[in-house]
């Protein structure tokens, strides 16, 4: 059984940051060959990409979120970290992570920005 949970949410002020954490596990899911997302829904709103980091490394970002946000990886311990900073209120959303092109999601952490 695959797992991803996040951690990480909270409740900040506009201008603060925060570190989102994903935790994967499970036999049938091999972290460090897989490219992972972190995605974001607000209320009433289509979930959507917010930054990506491939096997390798490489990052793709939102343009909303550039420069602000960073996404990594530790391969060692399967874990896909965001780094957000300059959080804003319209970052208020619950945040998801995914094994990119898998079925496999968490179950979301919540983020709040107050203005």
């Amino acid at each position: 059984q695959v797992q991803l949970v996040e951690s990480g949410g909270d409740l900040v002020q506009s201008g603060g940051s925060l570190r989102l954490s994903c935790s994967a596990s499970g036999n049938r899911f091999s972290f460090r060959r897989n490219a992972m997302g972190w995605y974001r829904q607000a209320p009433g709103k289509q979930r959507e990409l917010v930054a990506g980091i491939s096997s390798s490394g490489a990052t793709n970002y939102a343009d909303s979120v550039k420069g602000r946000f960073t996404i990594s990886r530790d391969n060692a311990r399967n874990t896909v970290y965001l780094q957000m900073n300059s959080l804003k209120p319209e970052d208020t959303a619950v945040y998801y992570c995914n094994g990119v092109g898998t079925a496999y999601w968490g179950q979301g952490t919540q983020v709040t920005v107050s203005s």
